[in-house]
């Protein structure tokens, strides 16, 4: 798919939500630098390093730049969504710094595609999943089980105030 068709897709599956460059800042942990350890043997693509990556944080994304400047449509659209839900702290890794690592992660996943979401070590899947996750509500649960009370409900009692 070519980079605008990516654009434009990822576009569309928000359904007309906002797609913001850097709107809010993230803590370190969320830089996405792809910079955090996890080498060892056979690089960070190995099954054992990538393994380590997925573990490391109860929020994981495995992305196409970082997010503060994602460089895909698809990634920017994760990105956003796990901030309508409030999630500031997850680590991102920019897999386009890390061509091993890219392949690494589609290998340990057995998906093909990029971004993929991992919370606490399991793979959701990627930027068309967690759309219909949030869409029907599984993600408010599933963050729930994390520890991670979603922002959209407390969007919703202000609504019900109204």
């Amino acid at each position: 798919m070519s980079g605008s068709l990516c654009w434009l897709r990822a576009a569309s599956l928000l359904r007309g939500a906002p797609l913001r460059w850097g709107a809010r800042p993230l803590s370190q942990a969320a830089a996405g630098d792809g910079s955090s350890p996890g080498g060892g043997e056979g690089g960070r693509g190995s099954r054992e390093s990538v393994e380590r990556l997925v573990r490391a944080h109860p929020v994981v994304v495995f992305m196409k730049g970082n997010p503060a400047q994602p460089l895909c449509g698809f990634s920017n659209a994760v990105v956003q969504i796990l901030r309508l839900h409030g999630v500031q702290d997850f680590q991102a890794y920019d897999v386009l710094q890390d061509p091993d690592l890219r392949q690494g992660i589609k290998n340990y996943s057995n998906w093909p595609t990029i971004p993929q979401v991992y919370l606490n070590g399991e793979f959701v899947g990627g930027c068309d999943i967690l759309l219909q996750m949030h869409q029907n509500g599984d993600l408010v649960e599933e963050l729930k089980k994390l520890g991670i009370r979603s922002a959209l409900l407390d969007a919703e009692k202000d609504q019900d105030k109204k």
